[in-house]
């Protein structure tokens, strides 16, 4: 489970597996229409949708094929969603995706740039890839809004997961340039 951020932080928000007790506070999540407005999903029962959700998390997780994090804000102790670092099979190749998904009521507050942050600096400290992306739905602005924050340019557009997608990418060489401007502030 190299790919999980263990103990890590940020200002606001700390970082731990994912739990089955988490599920009652995420199902929230699948039961808003709003947030998969931006995906074409098969079902609509919202708890059969976070149960898979779940299940897949648990897979990546006994698999090291990473894992989304549970997002616990500092102030509160209240679960604001997930985020972490994921292998994606993207057109044939895999690549590891800076994945995120917060409660509608913790949008638009920085958590997701915070928590997305967080997930490039640790990939790329670690030495995990030379780049990064994040899979983001063509009509998804808040989530493309995130990935420019965290330094990444649009690649391309393919399908994924039967959505046409932007991905959003970063490579190593361009966050050693943000981090040395960023250190010489």
């Amino acid at each position: 489970m190299k790919y999980l951020l263990k103990n890590q932080e940020t200002e606001r928000v700390l970082f731990r597996k994912i739990k089955q007790s988490d599920f009652n506070d995420w199902l929230e999540f699948h039961k808003n229409p709003i947030t998969s407005q931006h995906w074409i999903s098969e079902l609509k029962n919202p708890e059969i949708e976070c149960n898979n959700w779940y299940k897949k998390q648990f897979h990546r997780y006994q698999n090291d094929l990473g894992g989304m994090n549970a997002l616990i804000e500092k102030e509160t102790g209240k679960l604001i969603g997930h985020c972490g670092l994921l292998i994606q099979n993207v057109d044939g190749k895999p690549e590891l995706e800076i994945a995120y998904s917060l409660l509608p009521e913790f949008w638009n507050k920085g958590f997701a740039t915070e928590s997305a942050k967080k997930c490039r600096d640790f990939a790329f400290e670690n030495n995990f890839s030379e780049s990064l992306i994040s899979i983001i739905s063509l009509t998804n602005k808040s989530s493309e809004s995130v990935a420019i924050k965290n330094g990444m340019k649009i690649d391309k557009v393919t399908e994924y997961n039967k959505n046409r997608v932007n991905i959003f990418r970063i490579y190593k060489s361009e966050w050693n340039k943000i981090k040395l401007a960023s250190n010489n502030k």
